[in-house]
């Protein structure tokens, strides 16, 4: 029975001895799966960051894109208004204009810019009683009046808002107690 003690004892330490080199080989492959997870989560990282480059930098082309055509648009709404100008003035040079001719090209030229503003999204802020809105209107006097206070009586300068946002606020006399 004594061989059969070394021989189970000799097995045991086979078993043993081959249970650490299988657990080494195990260990080996799971780090190699691991490293190769590794490297393709780094070449994701560095396409996602690419990615997020070419997006920044197409995004910066495009504002500044946007940024050129607005103006160009807006230059293009105002060359008629230009136009009418120059007319006027050559008209005036060769001095084939009376008061009533002058009137009617700066009412033309007026009706040319106020389309123009209109078609680049530019409104007036007109708010003759309405309630005093210090975020659209400037006050430049509050004067007694029958008028609910706080209502505007009188615009002094018209105010214009693009696409909702106010460039000029109106200048406006409100009612007083």
């Amino acid at each position: 029975m004594g061989m059969g003690e070394n021989g189970d004892t000799g097995r045991s330490g086979l078993a043993e001895s081959a249970s650490p080199a299988a657990e080494i080989e195990r260990l080996q492959q799971a780090l190699a799966e691991s490293e190769e997870r590794g490297r393709s989560h780094w070449e994701q990282y560095l396409r996602a960051v690419a990615e997020l480059d070419n997006v920044r930098k197409r995004a910066q082309r495009d504002i500044e894109s946007a940024n050129r055509y607005g103006l160009e648009k807006f230059a293009a709404e105002l060359l008629p208004v230009r136009d009418s100008l120059e007319l006027a003035v050559q008209s005036a040079d060769q001095g084939e204009f009376d008061v009533r001719s002058l009137k009617q090209g700066q009412q033309a030229t007026l009706q040319l810019l106020a389309k123009a503003l209109d078609r680049i999204g530019l409104t007036p802020i007109n708010p003759v009683g309405e309630a005093f809105d210090p975020t659209r209107h400037e006050a430049m006097l509050a004067q007694p009046s029958t008028a609910e206070p706080g209502t505007v009586l009188q615009v002094v300068q018209t105010g214009y808002e693009l696409n909702g946002r106010v460039v000029r606020p109106a200048r406006v006399i409100v009612a007083r107690a």
